[in-house]
């Protein structure tokens, strides 16, 4: 019988779980991205380690991780599915440090979905 996960790890795998929906639902979970994910994952697994409270801080801190590796090496995501007119631009993660993330239209003020709710 296969032990149960910590509390961490849990929340770690959920949060993967849920960047992977919002990468898929946005065609955009290619090998080279998801090790960008498993990247992030990595990373905030040492950080929720030394505060095992932040668990619930996890999803957003990973979709925000994974934003900024894509934009550093690809360009925007996700591009804002709300405006449809001037300079396309990026959903942002709200709260950014706060249990229960959403992707956001910060220009038109506006939820578009929760993370790993993309469609």
């Amino acid at each position: 019988m296969d032990p149960i996960p910590s509390p961490t790890e849990q929340a770690l795998h959920a949060a993967r779980a849920l960047v992977m929906a919002d990468l898929a639902a946005r065609e955009v979970a290619r090998a080279d991205v998801v090790s960008l994910v498993e990247d992030a994952v990595v990373h905030r697994r040492w950080w929720v380690e030394q505060w095992p409270k932040g668990a619930e801080y996890v999803t957003g801190l990973i979709a925000q991780d994974v934003q900024d590796a894509l934009l550093e090496r690809y360009g925007r995501w996700p591009i804002c599915p709300v405006c449809a007119e001037g300079e396309p631009h990026a959903l942002e993660v709200a709260p950014e440090l706060g249990p229960d993330p959403h992707w956001v239209c910060a220009k038109a003020s506006v939820i578009v979905a929760p993370v790993g709710g993309l469609r």
